[in-house]
């Protein structure tokens, strides 16, 4: 899982950078999304490694959840979390929830046919709509916490918890600089400060 994560976490880190240049203009962002999509040696190899990442991450979740639920068969009489956040609590749901928005995005800015050639109008278009500025917004909600998160675990899910790393306050630097990054685009193109 923490490797998995950590390699989808990098992933949107150079995603992101790559969506912030739309504020560059339509010239630099087409420019960006044409250079990504003439490397075809790299992008294939790249998109079905991206696809194998996530597959094999799911898969450790669902095993990882029934793993959980088997070491303890009888529930709590009453639950009181002691350390775990919300967000930890909640690591399942957010999955399936950033599993479904993936699916989505993946489907309007990669294989849906509108604006084919001009990847800066298509991504502008989308955010002139309220309502699909609203599902982006809720998705990389859930998506930032959920890497964040991971961001906080990882090196303890591999043994390298350290009392001199504070690897936990990583966490929700990662969520925020991860949300504001993805929503500054949106967010101006929305606000019509880029059109």
């Amino acid at each position: 899982m923490a490797v998995t994560g950590l390699l989808l976490l990098l992933f949107a880190i150079v995603h992101m950078l790559g969506h912030l240049q739309v504020f560059g203009g339509q010239a630099m962002y087409n420019a960006y999304a044409k250079f990504l999509q003439d490397l075809w040696e790299v992008k294939w190899p790249v998109r079905v490694g991206l696809l194998a990442l996530l597959m094999l991450h799911v898969m450790l979740a669902i095993a990882l959840v029934a793993k959980n639920k088997a070491a303890r068969s009888v529930s709590y009489a009453v639950y009181r979390p002691v350390r775990s956040s919300i967000v930890g609590r909640s690591m399942t749901i957010s999955g399936l929830v950033v599993l479904a928005f993936l699916i989505f995005h993946i489907f309007h800015f990669t294989i849906s046919p509108a604006y084919p050639h001009d990847a800066y109008t298509r991504y502008v278009t989308a955010f002139h709509d309220p309502l699909y500025y609203a599902v982006y917004l809720i998705g990389m909600l859930l998506l930032s916490l959920h890497l964040g998160h991971g961001a906080s675990s990882w090196m303890q899910s591999l043994g390298w918890r350290h009392p001199k790393y504070p690897a936990d306050k990583l966490g929700p630097i990662v969520s925020i600089g991860l949300f504001v990054g993805y929503m500054l685009p949106p967010t101006a193109i929305l606000l019509r400060v880029v059109s």
